[in-house]
């Protein structure tokens, strides 16, 4: 199987995290062989520097965006300053040649001076996004999320969201197994709704990862198919509604519903992709009840429907 051509996009400046977290999550293989060809291409002349000293020496150039079927622009070194000339028209020559266009953190800035996300929605680091809509009102710009998937092109907030955003696209590409196995060779989780919230209120901490509120999820996450509440879930953490809610937004920076079906969605995908299971007898694994309901709940997150997405994505 041919690999898909990736090419990231670096600049002076640029932050070793942001130019990384693309090159690790391409760059790792989730089989004996990768299953892309990442390729770090200069933006500007002569050997790069890193925003922290370092310097970052690669072969590759602006023609490399405009071969490959999906580009990355991982951030950007300043909203104040305009990225160069031949990066936004390079940005458009691989878009309009059906390239996948993504920007990660201050990227979308980029692909916004583009003109790639006018009429669209976006998002990119909560501390920029007002500033992002000053600047940019042709696009329609979502603070709270971790990633926006418009089709051809995707934007996301900072920094770990970036890791969120390029498993989409693995996933979008090879299916949720393949993904799901990257994930877990970078020790990340493997899968968040890009409408999960990017701002969260404190970290998962070591307690709660081992505490009532982790023990409950992990036992809700393998009984998908039973019928679960936010009441039903606070009474098996021995919680009150109230405190059950507060912890469950701060540890995961989503609300019950959308973390159940986020789940649930996710079980279906490795399910569809891994075994012959009829799709009614998935959506009763899964915890939706019924194949139509799945079905809508499919359309609206992936514009697709079950036997469409194992047609795709059994063989891949």
């Amino acid at each position: 199987m041919a690999k898909i051509k990736v090419a990231i996009a670096a600049f002076n400046g640029i932050r070793p995290f942001h130019l990384s977290v693309p090159c690790a999550v391409f760059g790792e293989a989730a089989g004996a062989e990768p299953l892309f060809d990442v390729r770090v291409c200069a933006v500007e002349p002569g050997e790069l520097r890193s925003q922290i000293g370092f310097t970052i020496g690669t072969r590759y150039g602006l023609r490399e965006l405009e071969r490959a079927q999906i580009v990355v622009v991982p951030s950007w070194r300043d909203t104040g300053e305009s990225a160069p000339l031949p990066l936004l028209a390079a940005l458009r020559r691989a878009h309009r040649r059906g390239a996948l266009i993504v920007g990660l953190c201050l990227g979308a800035y980029v692909l916004a001076e583009a003109g790639l996300l006018d009429g669209h929605r976006a998002t990119t680091h909560w501390r920029w996004t007002e500033l992002f809509a000053q600047r940019y009102p042709r696009v329609q710009v979502d603070p709270g999320v971790l990633y926006v998937d418009e089709g051809d092109v995707l934007t996301s907030a900072g920094t770990a969201a970036g890791i969120d955003c390029c498993l989409h696209v693995v996933r979008k590409q090879f299916g949720a197994e393949t993904a799901n196995r990257i994930a877990r060779t970078l020790v990340v989780p493997p899968h968040r709704q890009g409408s999960q919230a990017q701002y969260i209120e404190q970290p998962v901490s070591s307690t709660a990862r081992v505490g009532p509120l982790a023990k409950t999820l992990d036992w809700a996450a393998h009984h998908l198919d039973a019928t679960h509440s936010l009441d039903s879930l606070a009474a098996k953490a021995l919680m009150s509604r109230r405190s059950f809610t507060r912890h469950f937004r701060q540890h995961t920076g989503t609300t019950v519903g959308q973390w159940l079906l986020g789940q649930r969605l996710a079980l279906a995908q490795r399910l569809l992709e891994t075994t012959a299971q009829p799709v009614e007898q998935i959506a009763e694994r899964a915890g939706f009840g019924s194949a139509l309901s799945m079905r809508q709940h499919f359309g609206v997150a992936f514009n697709t429907t079950p036997s469409l997405y194992r047609r795709e994505f059994r063989g891949a």
